[in-house]
């Protein structure tokens, strides 16, 4: 048992530096450039952050981290299959592979966050009204965050898809900041805190980008 504890922590701790990690792998490429950019790296530690963090909340009883990581794997894919195509590397068998691939997975993770509210509902049975109504309360404050956290790709997504290149508008940040405050809350209240931990280190991340979104700078000397 202490042995499953110390592999779950592992894979928490992993998804979470690759997951939260990706912002400020982001920063430094948006300082090097004096403008928000998101290089391709961010996409790939998105996708095994997230699957990372599925599967921890899966194992430690998070119903809401199971949630936040079930559904946006779609939008990381998309984007890099912009990118590859971009460079022209996708292949019509890389990508019929790739979309095989994210179908499966979300699939699964569908099955897995079924399984986890369902744990949670019947766990709280045996508590008190009042504990239950706290509960549930907070984890709807945390749904509408990571539906915040959703529409932000979403937002993103279709931003993409109208250019046929990837490109994260000025909005994703802002609803970011809401979002995150959120997610925040909920988890704190469930004392979830790898989760709280990782999303309080992002928050400087989006407030930086929406700086550099109305206040870019060049990178070149200007003596």
């Amino acid at each position: 048992m202490h042995a499953a504890y110390i592999l779950l922590q592992l894979l928490g701790t992993a998804g979470a530096v690759l997951f939260y990690g990706r912002f400020y792998m982001q920063w430094i490429a948006s300082e090097m450039q004096g403008r928000s950019v998101v290089p391709e790296a961010f996409w790939y530690m998105s996708g095994f952050g997230s699957v990372s963090l599925l599967l921890y909340g899966v194992f430690s009883g998070s119903p809401l981290g199971a949630l936040s990581h079930c559904f946006n794997v779609v939008i990381y894919s998309r984007n890099l299959v912009h990118i590859w195509r971009e460079k022209g590397v996708l292949t019509p068998t890389r990508s019929r592979y790739l979309h095989s691939g994210i179908a499966l997975l979300v699939l699964l993770g569908i099955i897995l966050v079924a399984y986890t509210w369902t744990r949670e509902y019947h766990n709280s049975q045996n508590t008190a009204l009042s504990v239950q109504t706290k509960n549930w309360v907070w984890l709807a404050v945390g749904v509408f965050g990571q539906g915040l956290f959703a529409l932000r790709f979403l937002i993103q997504w279709a931003v993409t898809e109208l250019h046929k290149k990837s490109i994260i508008p000025a909005a994703f940040w802002y609803i970011s900041v809401v979002a995150c405050l959120l997610m925040m809350l909920s988890h704190i209240q469930r004392e979830e805190w790898l989760y709280v931990i990782g999303l309080f280190l992002t928050l400087f991340i989006y407030l930086r980008n929406i700086y550099l979104v109305h206040y870019p700078r060049s990178t070149t000397s200007s003596e």
